[in-house]
């Protein structure tokens, strides 16, 4: 995903890129190929790069435990100045590009923005209902035959709470 930047004129310039995921140095959750659409701004003395990448992934529900596809979507902007280096940098949205650079390479960028876009919690979908705590049953699909006559008495005060809440 390199991007041969001394012959572009200035203004608008739109790339699209399609690299397998091993090739971006990425592993599971992600497979397949990795779709990315960019959008290149060039000035005076910058590029300004509009990135949108599509990933295929497989999760393992949190909830159910159940495999699932989905598609992982990564938007983000970088800016390049073609500057010298300073000493610190805050911001992870700005690179800096000597002035003799003829190319950008977006494979590291693009790689760091998929990881982030990995969800904390992996739901196969929004209203997953789980496991049944006692018997295992996927919720999802049968209604589970446990009593909840017994309930251990460290969840009371949890239960009591629900109720007051009229959370079921």
């Amino acid at each position: 995903m390199i991007i041969k930047i001394t012959n572009l004129s200035l203004g608008s310039h739109e790339f699209t890129f399609e690299e397998s995921v091993e090739n971006l140095g990425l592993e599971k959750p992600f497979y397949g190929k990795a779709k990315s659409s960019i959008v290149l701004n060039k000035l005076y003395d910058q590029l300004i790069v509009f990135v949108t990448s599509d990933f295929k992934v497989q999760f393992e529900c949190d909830r159910c435990g159940v495999e699932y596809k989905s598609t992982l979507k990564s938007d983000y902007k970088m800016v390049y100045l073609m500057n010298e280096v300073p000493e610190e940098t805050d911001s992870i949205y700005v690179s800096y590009l000597n002035r003799d650079a003829d190319k950008i390479d977006l494979k590291n960028d693009i790689r760091e923005f998929a990881l982030l876009a990995i969800p904390m919690k992996h739901l196969c979908k929004e209203d997953c209902k789980g496991l049944c705590y006692k018997c295992g049953a996927n919720l999802n699909f049968e209604q589970c035959k446990c009593s909840n006559a017994e309930i251990d008495p460290r969840w009371k005060p949890l239960i009591n709470l629900k109720d007051k809440l009229n959370l079921n």
